[in-house]
C-alpha cells in the first residue's frame, strides 16, 4: 500500500548521505519534498502540514542525537512521527470484565464487514478465545448465508434469525451466554452511502447491545473518503477502532496516515488480503518500519511461529546442528513458506532487501512448479539428488511439466544450498563446542563481539522457534540475476 511514498521517502534520504551535517535550508528543502510526497499519498493536508511542521522542529532542534549522520537523522525523525501518525502506541480491544465482550462492526457496504467478522473471530479462536458470530445484516441479500458459511469453514459457531437486526443482536448476546462464549462478533448492515436510516439502525443495535468496542470497517482503497466515513460514523454511534482493509492493494496510504489524527481513533486491525487468515494486529510502529525499507522482522517471525509446528522446529534444529539437508526438507519447508501467504508479502517484510527484489514480480506459482518437479522425484532421489542422471532428469521434467532445464537448474542451485547448510552445521558445532566450554569456565557463552544464534529453527536467521532451515531469503533469486539461493524462480 505505501509502495510509492516508500519510494519517494528513500529517494529524499538518500540525498543527504554523505553530508557532515544539515543547515536549515537542507532541512526546509527535505521537509517541502516529504510534504509533496505526503499530499500525493493521499495524506489529509492538515495532516501533512503539522507532520512536516513537527520535522522541522525536530531536524533543526537541540534534541538532534549528535552521533547520528544527517540521513540517520532523518530516518529517525520520520520513523518517531509515521509512528505517531499511524497511531503511536499498538491499539487492543477493550475486554470486558463479565463475559461475553461485545464487538459490533460497523461500515459502508463492499467495504469487507462480513468477510473481516470472520477474519477477527479466527484471529480470536487462534489467542484461545471462544467467538460467537452473529449475522444482524438482513438487508444485504446472501450477508447471513455468507456469514454461516465463513463461521463453518473456521469452526466458530453462528447465530441469526429472520427477525429485524435488533431482535438479532440482543439474541445474540443470550446465545453466546447460552454457548458460554466469551466473545460477541455482530456484522451489521451497510449502505452505498451515509444515511440516516443506516445510522438509525446502527444506533437501535448498539442501544441493545452495548457494545465494548465499535469498529469501523474501511476500505483502504478509497483514500481521503475513508476518513470522511470515519468521521461521520464517529459522529453518528461513537466509535473505539478501525480495521483497515486491502492494504495489500495499491491504494496510496493517506487514510492510514490520516485517520487517527483526523478522527482520534486508532486502527487496531488489518486486512491484508482476501484469504481468511491474512488478517493481523496493526502495529504503528513495524508500518512506520516497511514505509522506510527497514522491514517487519517481528511480524514475519511471528507468521513463521504460527505456521511451523514444534515437530518442523525440531527437524529444522536438526538440519542446522547436522548439517544435512535434503531435497524432501526443502519441500516441506517450501510448503510451509506458500501458508505465510504471497511471497512478496513475505519479501517486503525482510530488512534491507533491495528494491528492485522487493518491486519484482514474482509469481507465487513458480512455487508450485519447484513443489511439481520436488514431487516428481522418487523419495531415494530426494535424498540423494546426485543419482539423478540424464534419463532420470528427463523423466522428472515431463511428470512435472517442466523442462530439463529448470530441472537442472534447480539441482543445481539445490546443491549449492546443500553445501551452504554443510557449513552451517559445522559452525554450528564449533560454537556449541565453544559455548560448552566457556560455559564450563564460568566466562561467555556467546564468543566477544559476535552476536547469539537468533534462531533455533534457522529460518533464515528470523529469529526464536522460526522453524527454517530455507538459505537466507536476502538471497532470493535469481529473479533476473539479482541473487541466488531460492531454487526455481525464474529469471526475468
Amino acid at each position: 500500500m505505501f509502495d510509492a511514498l516508500s519510494d519517494r521517502l528513500e529517494g529524499i534520504i538518500s540525498k543527504v548521505r554523505g553530508r557532515g551535517r544539515l543547515s536549515e535550508k537542507d532541512v526546509e528543502q527535505i521537509a517541502r519534498e516529504i510534504r509533496q510526497a505526503l499530499l500525493e499519498a493521499d495524506v489529509n493536508v492538515k495532516v501533512a502540514r503539522s507532520f512536516i511542521e513537527r520535522i522541522k522542529e525536530q531536524a533543526t532542534g537541540a534534541r538532534v542525537h549528535e552521533a547520528l549522520n544527517p540521513a540517520q537523522q532523518i530516518v529517525k525523525i520520520v520513523n518517531d512521527e509515521l509512528i505517531a501518525a499511524l497511531g503511536g502506541e499498538t491499539g487492543k480491544l477493550t475486554v470486558s470484565s463479565k463475559p461475553p465482550t461485545v464487538v459490533l462492526l460497523a461500515g459502508l457496504q463492499g467495504s469487507g464487514k462480513t468477510t473481516h467478522a470472520a477474519k477477527l473471530a479466527r484471529l480470536l479462536k487462534s489467542q484461545g478465545r471462544q467467538p460467537l458470530l452473529v449475522g444482524a445484516d438482513l438487508q444485504r441479500l446472501a450477508a447471513v448465508d455468507q456469514l454461516r458459511t465463513l463461521a463453518d469453514r473456521i469452526d466458530v459457531p453462528f447465530f441469526s434469525e429472520p427477525s429485524d437486526p435488533v431482535t438479532v443482536a440482543r439474541k445474540g448476546l443470550d446465545e453466546a451466554a447460552r454457548l458460554g462464549r466469551d466473545y460477541v462478533i455482530v456484522d451489521t448492515a451497510g449502505r452505498l452511502q451515509i444515511d440516516t436510516d443506516l445510522m438509525d439502525e446502527l444506533r437501535q443495535v448498539r442501544d441493545a447491545v452495548q457494545p465494548h468496542n465499535t469498529l469501523l470497517v474501511v476500505d483502504a482503497m478509497t483514500g481521503q473518503e475513508a476518513v470522511n466515513v470515519a468521521v461521520a460514523f464517529d459522529d453518528a454511534i461513537g466509535l473505539d477502532g478501525l480495521i483497515l482493509t486491502k492494504i495489500d492493494g495499491d491504494a496510496r496510504g493517506g487514510a492510514a496516515l490520516s485517520v487517527k489524527e483526523v478522527v482520534g481513533k486508532p486502527i487496531l486491525f488489518a486486512g491484508t488480503g482476501e484469504k481468511l487468515d491474512e488478517f493481523e494486529v496493526f502495529h504503528p510502529d513495524r508500518m512506520a518500519g516497511r514505509i522506510l525499507g527497514m522491514g517487519d522482522m517481528l511480524t514475519l517471525i511471528e507468521k513463521a511461529e504460527q505456521t511451523f509446528d514444534e515437530d518442523q522446529k525440531q527437524r529444522a534444529e536438526e538440519i542446522l546442528r547436522e548439517g544435512e539437508f535434503t531435497l524432501e526438507d526443502f519441500l516441506d519447508q517450501l510448503r510451509q513458506v506458500k501458508k505465510m501467504g504471497p511471497l512478496n508479502n513475505v519479501i517486503g517484510m525482510l530488512p534491507g532487501m533491495p528494491k528492485e527484489i522487493k518491486d519484482a514480480d514474482i509469481d507465487d506459482r513458480e512455487l508450485a512448479r519447484v513443489e511439481a518437479i520436488i514431487c516428481s522425484m522418487t523419495p531415494a532421489e530426494r535424498v540423494k539428488p546426485s543419482a539423478i542422471n540424464g534419463s532420470r532428469r528427463t523423466r522428472i521434467a515431463a511428470g512435472s511439466g517442466t523442462s530439463t532445464v529448470e530441472v537442472n537448474n534447480l539441482l543445481k542451485q539445490f546443491g549449492q544450498m546443500q553445501q551452504m547448510m554443510k557449513q552451517m552445521g559445522v559452525m554450528g558445532r564449533v560454537m556449541q563446542k565453544k559455548a560448552k566450554k566457556n560455559k564450563k569456565k564460568g566466562g561467555r557463552v556467546t564468543a566477544k563481539g559476535t552476536k547469539p544464534a537468533l534462531a533455533k529453527g534457522g529460518f533464515g536467521g528470523l529469529g526464536p522457534g522460526a522453524g527454517g532451515g530455507l538459505p537466507d531469503l536476502g538471497d532470493l533469486g535469481d529473479l533476473g540475476n539479482l541473487g541466488g539461493g531460492f531454487p526455481g524462480l525464474p529469471k526475468r
